[in-house]
């Protein structure tokens, strides 16, 4: 069956640059989808997205779907017909709903593999390609993910933004189709200022070389990316530095232009007093340039900016963004030099007239309680708490600097600045910025134990006062990002060693809010919270649920501890004895759950009859003198290796011994040693549990 390309081109306004690559995508991907829906082959679908355009070129297109045989099948033969042979009430419904002659149903019988039913078989036509590409490409269009769609003109037609032309070429044919009140023809459009005109598409597969060679468009977004990435690199090396890409600032310039041209500025050495982390985000939010460091990784005064325009006279586009972004950096060296005027310290009193919950109070009142918490937390972990209290007070005083209400994201960075500039202890100003550590998964963590316990403080305090008036996390819906939170909490814990209770932790947080009424109930909710997050953070890890729920069940609240236990598990469910081990501690559970009288609370030698019950018996008392010295240093993984030699002795006792024996002695002398074999696993986890992972 033959075969074309086909290019599918949507021309617009500008597009949004941080929803381009979004849009692009789930256009592909529906086209795509839609066309193997159909049965429509194709060898390759490749995308394509400028500013001003969303495009897909679908290679080697069948023109036609093949026809298929379809089979719909009614009730059986025995109850279509009576006995005299004559349609049911069953077969002429049948009849009706597939438009057949109720006097043909005789010749509609056949065989589903067990018996005659009535079955209609018939020969559907494959889709046309060109047939269908109309309804594929509104359905595309209508499924983009859109927040706000726009209508322009007289049209009732909505869309992202306003659409100006549709390019529809499969093979050399253009194919006329009405899309969005516009009829689509053969024509594309070159850039707009380079090549403000009609382009002819002579053919499918031309498509993006004609706009690269005629109208100064690479339509290709990985392309274009890897271009800018390439240009920018070369200019920092030219200026003797490096060009630092971060890569959403790079999404997002690929998406504002069509044919880059990176140009280097300069702006002057003494906004380098100013901290490099706002000129940063004033260069980049503003005015999408890229900063360049030098060998040391310091702010050098230069820029790169990426223009959509090969301009005659670069130096004047030059010129014309260093005198843009002067005054967005002289402002950032006002306010700097401004907030600098007034300490952290100073600034408290006016964190009393910011809210943080109507029913918890005010910011001053939050820190009060980070800096009682921050108190207790230091004491818990052996350390001088007058660091983490400081810290604490302060913690939240950059909140009403000009730096930071200018620069939202300068939250803590600017903290951390006017720490050092009122002569504050430095891990007392690094906490300003690490206590917002780690800011997202897989975000670094403090590198000061002080910035490590406020950071914990003011989590704790904002998830427990959450909890407590009620406004619990529900689906979705996370306004104060509590998940984010509790996972920080147990990032802080774990992966810093600290052997920190949480029980303890939350009753410590919910004691600083003197105005709620702390309940075992409450404890017992955000300690449930807590630790959930655990669990999806471990299987997030590749680590199953029964592995978190087999050390769960012991109920421990110390994350450092279950962590231990959690990775001690999982190396143990990678050994071969592993399984036989867990469905021996399975059987072990159910025989003494099911165990009537007391059992006695150790192993009678004398008892011991049978080879198979001496033998786990002496291993048994082996492997207690191993890991229990193992267990109590927190080498669980070591400990569990070690258990893992009891399987062959634990088959034999099952595959040889009666457990539940007619003498009693005998009976309650055998259930005491299974006491004993699941007592040592119990030590580290519940490995019966895993049982349910098989």
């Amino acid at each position: 069956m033959s075969a074309r390309d086909l290019l599918i081109e949507i021309g617009t306004e500008e597009l949004p640059p941080k929803a381009l690559k979004t849009l692009s995508a789930a256009f592909t991907a529906s086209i795509s989808s839609q066309l193997i829906s159909k049965e429509l082959t194709f060898t390759e679908i490749k995308s394509f997205a400028t500013p001003r355009r969303l495009a897909v070129l679908v290679g080697k297109l069948t023109e036609r779907a093949p026809d298929r045989e379809i089979e719909v099948w009614g009730p059986p033969a025995k109850v279509a017909f009576d006995t005299e042979g004559k349609p049911t009430n069953a077969a002429i419904a049948f009849a009706k709903k597939n438009q057949l002659n109720i006097d043909e149903l005789q010749n509609h019988i056949a065989n589903d593999g067990k018996q005659d039913k009535l079955c209609l078989r018939s020969l559907v036509s494959g889709a046309e390609s060109k047939a269908v590409l109309g309804e594929l490409i509104n359905n595309a269009l209508a499924s983009l993910p859109i927040a706000k769609r726009m209508r322009w003109g007289a049209s009732r037609a909505e869309f992202v933004r306003p659409i100006q032309w549709l390019c529809i070429i499969y093979g050399e044919e253009a194919i006329a189709e009405t899309i969005f009140d516009l009829r689509s023809d053969k024509f594309s459009r070159g850039h707009r200022f380079h090549c403000n005109e009609n382009l002819t598409i002579s053919s499918a597969g031309s498509y993006e070389t004609i706009l690269r060679e005629q109208g100064k468009v690479i339509a290709d977004y990985e392309i274009r990316q890897q271009d800018i990435r390439q240009q920018v690199i070369a200019l920092g090396e030219s200026l003797g530095g490096t060009a630092v890409i971060d890569p959403a600032l790079l999404d997002e310039v690929t998406a504002l232009v069509e044919w880059p041209v990176a140009l280097a500025g300069s702006f002057e050495e003494r906004f380098l007093k100013v901290p490099p982390e706002a000129l940063i985000s004033s260069m980049k939010e503003h005015q999408k340039y890229f900063h360049v460091v030098d060998s040391n990784g310091k702010l050098m005064p230069n820029f790169i900016t990426v223009a959509n325009i090969e301009s005659r006279e670069p130096q004047k586009v030059i010129d014309g963004n260093e005198r843009v972004i002067r005054p967005r950096l002289s402002d950032a060296a006002f306010f700097f030099e401004t907030d600098c005027k007034v300490s952290l310290e100073n600034r408290r009193e006016k964190l009393r007239t910011i809210v943080f919950q109507a029913k918890l109070g005010t910011i001053f009142d939050k820190t009060e309680r980070v800096a009682a918490l921050s108190q207790a937390i230091a004491g818990l972990l052996n350390t001088d708490p007058a660091s983490a209290v400081r810290a604490a007070t302060l913690c939240k005083s950059d909140l009403v600097t000009e730096m930071v209400l200018e620069f939202d994201d300068m939250q803590g960075i600017a903290g951390y600045y006017y720490a050092q500039n009122d002569g504050e202890a430095e891990d007392v100003a690094l906490a300003m910025n690490e206590q917002y550590m780690p800011r997202f998964a897989g975000d670094v963590l403090p590198t000061t134990l002080t910035g490590t316990i406020v950071a914990l403080a003011d989590r704790l305090d904002t998830i427990c006062g959450i909890f407590a008036i009620g406004q619990i996390p529900t689906g979705s819906k996370d306004p104060f990002a509590l998940r984010r939170a509790s996972l920080g909490v147990l990032r802080l814990i774990t992966e810093n060693g600290h052997d920190l209770d949480l029980q303890q932790l939350i009753a410590l947080a919910i004691a600083q809010h003197k105005s709620i009424s702390a309940n075992d109930q409450l404890h017992e909710t955000v300690l449930n919270y807590i630790l959930e997050r655990l669990k999806a953070g471990y299987e997030d890890n590749g680590i199953s649920a029964e592995v978190f729920m087999a050390v769960n069940a012991k109920a421990l609240t110390k994350p450092l501890d279950i962590d231990q236990r959690v990775n001690a598990v999982q190396a143990f469910t990678k050994l071969p004895e592993a399984a036989a081990l867990a469905a021996a501690n399975k059987r072990v559970s159910n025989i003494l759950a099911k165990a009537e009288g007391t059992i006695p609370a150790s192993v009678n030698s004398t008892l011991l009859i049978e080879a198979a019950e001496q033998t786990l018996a002496q291993q048994l008392n082996a492997q207690q003198a191993i890991v229990t010295p193992m267990f109590a240093a927190a080498r669980f993984e070591e400990g569990l290796k070690s258990l893992a030699g009891l399987q062959s002795a634990v088959d034999d006792f099952f595959d040889t011994v009666m457990v539940n024996a007619d003498d009693p002695a005998l009976r309650n002398n055998r259930l005491a040693l299974l006491t004993q074999l699941q007592g040592l696993f119990l030590e580290v986890a519940d490995i019966s549990q895993l049982v349910a992972a098989k």
